[in-house]
């Protein structure tokens, strides 16, 4: 089971900056989640939420002013890759206005690296799997009915590059997991909290846990 940490490790340093990435890889993560969001200057920042603190939010503040904003170095999508090249990386794209100039820096990495792109929008996936030679996931916080119509759309158009299911922990299903394994899907799990939870992940046999507890992982 990959150990992917959410955000970095951010135990040790403020979430999605290089501290926390470098912190990560120093516990033993296999893998680093990434958020990315466009500032209003368009850069592509490592940033979660679309509204910071100070009630302000990212599309209308240039990087400059969010790091004020916040207290600390934003990295760029760029800057992140450029300075781990060595471990797996699951981009999650918060928005449509940030894929075009995602889709431009992963076109630039893509050859050197191991990236896994996900969103909660579906749609923004299936552009990122038709542009680039990177793995695609969905992201998921709620159960299908079925998988096969969660992967209707997708299987008919033929993707193989989406070929990651990411789910919420609350809704794991060991028959939709199996499933989803049985037809050549890579199952990720984000959300676990405990150790039972990261111990029962493994014991379902899941690919990858994006966590933010990376030392209840052992032996990842």
């Amino acid at each position: 089971m990959l150990l992917i940490a959410h955000r970095g490790y951010h135990a040790a340093a403020p979430e999605n900056t290089l501290a926390a990435f470098e912190a990560a890889i120093m516990v033993g993560a296999s893998g680093i989640e990434t958020d990315v969001r466009i500032s209003r200057d368009g850069v592509p920042v490592l940033i979660h939420d679309r509204v910071i603190a100070s009630g302000e939010t990212v599309a209308d503040l240039t990087r400059t002013e969010i790091e004020q904003a916040v207290g600390h170095e934003i990295p760029t999508l760029d800057e992140a890759l450029e300075c781990f090249p060595g471990v797996l990386w699951n981009v999650e794209i918060k928005t449509i206005q940030a894929l075009s100039t995602v889709i431009k820096v992963l076109e630039k990495h893509q050859a050197g690296h191991r990236i896994i792109v996900t969103s909660f929008r579906h749609d923004l996936v299936a552009l990122c799997a038709s542009s680039l030679k990177v793995n695609c996931g969905l992201l998921l916080a709620h159960r299908p009915l079925t998988l096969n119509s969660l992967l209707a759309d997708f299987n008919c158009n033929g993707n193989p590059r989406i070929n990651h299911v990411v789910w919420n922990y609350e809704v794991l299903d060991d028959i939709l997991l199996k499933q989803a394994a049985s037809d050549g899907y890579r199952n990720f799990v984000y959300g676990a909290v405990t150790r039972a939870e990261h111990d029962n992940c493994r014991e379902l046999g899941v690919d990858g846990i994006i966590t933010d507890y990376p030392l209840l992982v052992q032996d990842a």
